[in-house]
């Protein structure tokens, strides 16, 4: 069982990040998906109360009508290895900035200097020079010629698997189909939306029989999703930015299932984030082309957003708090504690939950 719950933050007193801690078994990581996809478990968080079903009950939970918003960004072999003369180095590509730059997270990073050129391993002739660096990040250029870039990645990088997933020697093969999602178009991501990673062509047929619509959204996942929140007030915290866009279709179609009293249920944090961030005042969304910081902590107000099916978060982590800005914090303590008990699984290979918006507490 897990431990108690820290002691509730009373009333107009700082968030503190210890408040999204809890202590999980290692035994519940999960280290592969449910296979199939679709077989994984669903935990329905609501107002009234807590539901263990399964991924496959999604259709019997959605209303005829009710939009799906969806993430089609396709993970990208973002992990690479590199020499600059004797010294090794291992870069996480981050973020695409347009004519071969790109922001990277460098292990060993203390060893570049800005000019230097890192030979990367397994793809011949393919040469990143560090423009800029600051701590373990780092601005690289790859060169202009984008399709080489590509070939080089495909030739030698690696699947970016989270650092909780453990694999010897590296990503198997299977985790190339693995952590990659049905609705993968757009490259770019260097993690999974992960709720993504339940569906299948079954499930999509069952969905539209249901008569479940579906809106296309993308949001670029940056590696800034693993880190953890390290400051006590997580106000203070940092996010990454990262890439997304609503098309005029996408936005056009939220914005008649708003209109038609529909509820708009957005297919993990990604599509959340993005969603909101185009959202105005009135709760319509615009269409949006750019990058996103937007940062969800309890006391957001969430203007289009019905209900969200996601995967369970690290603790500590900006997700943790997003969907407790979502469904209250103490109810989300109490539906972690119940996910431990009966033995869900966690986080990108795990198990699913469905929150319903609701962000008022649970009574103390």
């Amino acid at each position: 069982m897990p431990e108690a719950p820290p002691p509730s933050r009373a009333e107009g007193a700082p968030l503190r990040t210890e408040e999204f801690d809890y202590d999980l078994p290692e035994r519940l990581i999960a280290q592969a998906p449910a296979r199939p996809r679709d077989s994984a478990r669903l935990l329905v968080v609501r107002a009234e109360g807590l539901e263990d079903r399964g991924v496959l009950d999604l259709p019997a939970l959605l209303d005829p009508g009710d939009l799906l918003v969806v993430n089609d960004t396709r993970v990208i072999p973002a992990r690479l290895h590199g020499r600059r003369g004797d010294a090794r180095v291992e870069i996480m590509l981050n973020r695409a900035e347009g004519g071969g730059l790109w922001q990277a997270l460098v292990r060993n990073a203390r060893r570049l200097r800005p000019g230097d050129e890192v030979a990367i391993e397994g793809a011949e002739g393919c040469v990143a020079r560090v423009v800029e660096r600051e701590g373990g990040t780092a601005l690289l250029d790859f060169g202009p010629d984008q399709a080489a870039l590509a070939v080089a990645l495909e030739q030698a990088g690696e699947v970016p698997l989270p650092p909780y997933i453990h694999r010897k020697g590296g990503p198997r093969a299977e985790d190339a189909a693995d952590y990659q999602t049905i609705f993968a178009k757009r490259p770019g991501a260097v993690a999974a939306p992960t709720a993504s990673l339940h569906f299948t062509d079954r499930l999509l047929a069952a969905l539209e029989a249901r008569g479940v619509q579906r809106a296309t959204v993308t949001l670029h996942v940056g590696a800034g999703t693993f880190l953890p929140v390290r400051e006590d007030d997580p106000r203070r915290h940092h996010i990454h930015r990262e890439w997304a866009e609503i098309g005029e279709d996408a936005a056009a179609a939220i914005n008649a299932a708003r209109a038609a009293g529909r509820r708009v249920v957005a297919l993990g944090t990604t599509a959340m984030r993005v969603t909101e961030t185009a959202a105005r005042e009135d709760g319509t969304v615009a269409p949006f082309r750019g990058l996103t910081d937007l940062y969800i902590l309890p006391g957001f107000r969430f203007r289009a957003v019905d209900a969200l099916l996601t995967n369970f978060h690290l603790p500590k982590s900006t997700l943790l708090m997003l969907v407790s800005a979502f469904s209250g914090t103490r109810r989300m303590r109490a539906a972690y504690a119940h996910a431990i008990a009966r033995e869900y699984r966690f986080f990108s290979y795990g198990d699913a939950s469905l929150l319903f918006r609701c962000a008022q507490d649970l009574p103390a």
